[in-house]
């Protein structure tokens, strides 16, 4: 079997296209009626859908997997821990999951891309601070705490650099609102008739 591609993509931190890469070949080789269980890299492909928030797919792959595979293969299974947890949104059990298993030196760049060890490169802390800001007005330390899986300390600091205001007394944290612009299009019909309007009134 022919990995390169998804060997160049993981070199070159392409993470975003694993899943892609991964679905092709697959098919490519299933139609062939090669066997390729066994030299499968499933703890990638899983990753590689986990990493694009599509769970349906994560799911899918999950349930073709093999048993032999899953009892052979820790590692699968602690990637699809992962999923699980983001499947029931217990997104502590994410962070405790990723923190749980010893990643092998193949998938350690993938995992720490997705998780992250820099905040600022954290896609899934990312994504968990927008859904706060989004779902929240006030929330506690502990809470964000929790879903951003850092520490009470760290969690402070980090929302206090996006704006975010710390009631010490209260320990709770106010949510600084993502600004959207929504752009007004005018339509040059309407604004001819404004025009006019605003002439006759004038005249």
């Amino acid at each position: 079997m022919d990995f390169s591609q998804l060997t160049d993509a993981m070199a070159s931190r392409s993470y975003d296209k694993v899943a892609d890469i991964c679905d092709q070949l697959m098919l490519q080789i299933a139609s062939q009626g090669v066997a390729f269980q066994d030299e499968w890299p499933y703890a990638v492909h899983l990753l590689g859908h986990i990493y694009l928030n599509d769970l349906n797919s994560a799911r899918f792959l999950w349930k073709s997997v093999p048993l032999s595979i899953k009892e052979s293969h820790p590692e699968v299974c602690a990637v699809w821990k992962i999923g699980q947890q983001l499947w029931i949104r217990n997104y502590a059990g994410v962070y405790d999951s990723i923190r749980s298993f010893n990643w092998s030196a193949e998938i350690q760049d993938f995992i720490a891309s997705f998780s992250g060890k820099f905040l600022l490169t954290k896609k899934y802390t990312r994504r968990m601070l927008e859904l706060l800001m989004s779902a929240y007005s006030t929330i506690s330390i502990q809470d964000t705490a929790l879903f951003l899986g850092m520490n009470e300390n760290d969690a402070t600091n980090y929302v206090m650099q996006q704006g975010w205001n710390v009631d010490a007394a209260s320990q709770m944290l106010t949510v600084k609102k993502q600004v959207t612009v929504t752009e007004q299009k005018i339509d040059p019909s309407k604004l001819q008739r404004l025009t006019e309007y605003v002439f006759h009134l004038e005249h």
